[in-house]
Parts: C-alpha cells; structure tokens; sequence
C-alpha cells in the first residue's frame, strides 16, 4: 500500500512541475501516471549504474555532476514516454530539481514515519 501511495505521490509531484516550469507539459494524467512509474524504474535501474560510471567526474564536480544525472533520466522517460514532454536537456534538469523538491515536500507531508 505505501508503495502505491508514494507512486501517487511521485505523480502529483510531476504533474505540478508543468505550473511551475512552462518547458514540461502533460497531455493527460494518464500519461503523468505512466511517466511517473517509468520514471521510477529508471532511477532504480539506470541511475545506480550511471553515478558509478561518473563517480570520478561527481567527486571532481563536488557533487555537482548529479544534477545532470537526474536530467539525464528525467530528458530519457520523457523520450519513452508519450503525452510527457520536455523542451530540452536544461529544462529537464531544471524539471528534475523541481520535480525533486516537491516530491520530497509532499512525501513529508502525506507519508508518516513508522
């Protein structure tokens, strides 16, 4: 059940980034859901793999590197998935950051700690 929650969660998440950045848009919430679950397996899947491919470059950037990491895999989902769309690689790190902190503040808020 937690699982399903922070998946709804995640999605309210990306379908907020639209009202704060014009550069990302949504055809249908739908296709928010499905970006959001794929979205989800690429940070689970790829990303590990990713940040130790670009360690040397993350430690040289003091962290740094990670931000294109995750617009890296935000500009990928919107590429799988159709109705999700992301004008260019900036935009998605930027749509990654936002999209980062307003997960962060709704999982905060909606989900109790055990």
């Amino acid at each position: 059940m937690r699982l399903l929650i922070t998946w709804l969660i995640n999605t309210l998440a990306l379908l907020a980034v639209p009202y704060l950045m014009h550069s990302v848009q949504f055809t249908s919430f739908g296709a928010a859901l499905i970006a959001a679950l794929v979205l989800g397996f690429v940070n689970t899947l790829i990303r590990p793999v990713l940040l130790l491919l670009t360690l040397p470059a993350t430690l040289l950037t003091l962290g740094l590197f990670i931000f294109i990491i995750n617009g890296l895999m935000f500009w990928l989902v919107s590429h799988l998935v159709s109705g999700f769309y992301v004008a260019s690689f900036w935009a998605a790190v930027g749509g990654a950051i936002l999209y980062s902190i307003v997960s962060w503040a709704l999982s905060t808020l909606l989900l109790k700690k055990n």
